[in-house]
């Protein structure tokens, strides 16, 4: 191993890239982290629902395992998902050594229940702050490991490298201070892009310009159509979309809609517990009927103590916005929440690009199909991290296999116009509106059409000029739109009123691939 070779660069400070920095460190490697704002800035921190994990006397891996492809609505990689849900226990044991504090009941590890999980096996850190509690337990460990950490750092572009791997150019959030880090292994754990919705549950950070920048050096990506809407977030004027766990639910809350109804159990038999896009859908069909811009989450007959104990983020959140959720219904309605697809990995999180990987919520393995089942995303960016790490220590080339369906997609450079703050805006609210829960041939055509003006408009004039950031947004949403245009069916996350039900046909990933960059017309 060359000595660039065992000093990878990890982008991202998630569950995912806090971990892999953690075990590389262990492993004898000296990794340097960078994230665009401060360190514990990510998704992770918000997770409420909790990780996943057959540890349970009543619960094996291959119950999980079951539950993982049922929730994923056919298209679910049935060997990433066995690796998942096999190996999640001993990665559980990890954060136990590490001092995640685990909620317990008399000793034992407390486990809850969501939406298509068939048994209770879902652990908790204070309540409702188990992202917070393994966020701030494996960033204490990485500091006092000595991993280099950078805030205020931002990848701006992928470059060829060469064995060790791709080059990679870094600055400060404002675009000065650009540095060209020399070729080694560089790591994307950049999450998703929840944020590109104008309602979503993720933090600012979340625009997928991992992704972007990813297909931009010529990564392959997959199932880019797939975008998973959780269907309760607070829906009050003026109020933050606060995600409102799904352990709610699982614990007995009902949604109610405008004339105090139950309408899940007519739905599905889950009723609330159903798969998120079941309940999703049926919300909107709710709002859509209501004189309201949401329904109601209902949890009045829960015990006071319990929902308090056992909610502690939740109920404080809604009491500061005047919500007693003891004895008040909860407005709630669906918001953009987690990126299914990304970039293509194999099972060690290795890419289509030598020396580039991804975990975590940037990559896609098929583990969740066209429809990820709840809790399983912390998990996954430990599972995968675990591998990916230990593939840094002993590198062998290697990458994932294609899919059946590869488009390509043309990105001539662009005029390189400022980076203007109304653009990103317009990319949030046609992604919403065009590309959203519901979708349709003309609308993505829309969508695609605007987008594509906006990223020759802000895009780079060539290859030494680095993309801003709306040139990636518009990049970004280039890609959900294309795919979710090709797929001609409704299958999980992906619904299409023109093409309302699945068809046997598109049973199958979809990839997107870079064609070779071309000089805009003078």
């Amino acid at each position: 191993m060359t000595d660039r070779a065992a000093r990878p660069l990890i982008i991202g400070s998630g569950i995912a890239g806090l971990y892999v920095a953690l075990r590389c460190r262990e492993l004898g490697l000296r990794p340097t982290l960078v994230t665009k704002a401060r360190l514990e800035e990510s998704n992770t921190r918000y997770a409420q629902g909790g990780i996943a994990a057959a540890i349970g006397p009543d619960d094996s891996p291959a119950r999980h395992l079951a539950d993982t492809v049922r929730a994923g609505a056919g298209l679910v990689d049935r060997a990433a998902a066995k690796v998942l849900t096999g190996e999640a226990p001993k990665r559980i044991a990890d954060l136990v050594r590490y001092g995640v504090p685990f909620d317990t009941v008399e000793g034992h590890i407390a486990l809850g229940r969501e939406a298509a999980h068939s048994r209770s096996r879902l652990l908790h850190a204070g309540g409702d702050a188990t992202g917070y509690s393994i966020e701030e337990t494996l960033k204490r460990h990485v500091l006092a490991a000595g991993v280099e950490a950078r805030e205020s750092t931002v990848l701006r572009a992928l470059r060829p490298g060469n064995r060790d791997g791709p080059v990679a150019v870094l600055s400060a959030p404002n675009g000065t201070a650009v540095e060209v880090e020399p070729p080694r292994p560089v790591v994307l754990a950049t999450g998703g892009v929840g944020s590109l919705y104008l309602q979503s549950s993720n933090p600012a950070v979340a625009t997928g310009e991992g992704i972007s920048l990813a297909f931009r050096a010529g990564a392959l990506v997959s199932d880019m159509e797939f975008v998973q809407f959780h269907p309760t977030a607070f829906a009050q004027e003026g109020a933050p979309r606060f995600l409102i766990t799904e352990a709610l639910r699982g614990e007995g809350a009902v949604l109610r809609n405008e004339a105090g109804e139950r309408f899940m159990v007519d739905r599905h038999q889950d009723a609330e517990l159903a798969p998120r896009d079941v309940v999703t859908r049926a919300i909107e069909e709710e709002i859509a009927r209501s004189s309201i811009r949401h329904v109601f989450l209902d949890a009045t007959a829960l015990p006071r103590d319990l929902l308090f104990a056992r909610f502690p983020s939740v109920t404080s959140f809604l009491l500061a916005h005047g919500v007693d959720p003891s004895r008040e219904r909860i407005p709630v309605a669906p918001v953009a929440h987690y990126m299914v697809g990304g970039v293509t990995t194999d099972l060690e999180g290795r890419s289509s690009v030598p020396g580039l990987y991804a975990v975590g919520e940037a990559a896609a393995t098929g583990v969740h199909g066209a429809n990820r089942l709840g809790s399983n995303s912390l998990v996954e960016g430990l599972v995968f991290g675990e591998r990916a790490a230990r593939r840094l220590k002993q590198p062998v080339a290697g990458g994932p296999r294609p899919p059946a369906k590869v488009l390509s997609l043309e990105l001539p450079f662009g005029e390189g116009g400022p980076q203007e703050g109304a653009m990103f805006e317009e990319i949030r609210s046609r992604l919403w509106e065009e590309v959203g829960i519901e979708r349709d041939a003309p609308a993505l055509r829309s969508a695609l059409e605007r987008f594509g003006e906006i990223e020759r408009r802000a895009g780079p004039r060539g290859p030494d000029e680095l993309p801003g950031r709306v040139a990636n947004a518009a990049l970004t949403a280039t890609l959900i739109a294309r795919a979710a245009l090709a797929r001609t069916e409704s299958r999980g996350v992906h619904f299409r009123r023109d093409f309302p039900t699945p068809r046997p046909a598109w049973r199958r990933h979809l990839g997107v691939l870079l064609a070779r960059p071309t000089r805009r017309a003078a």
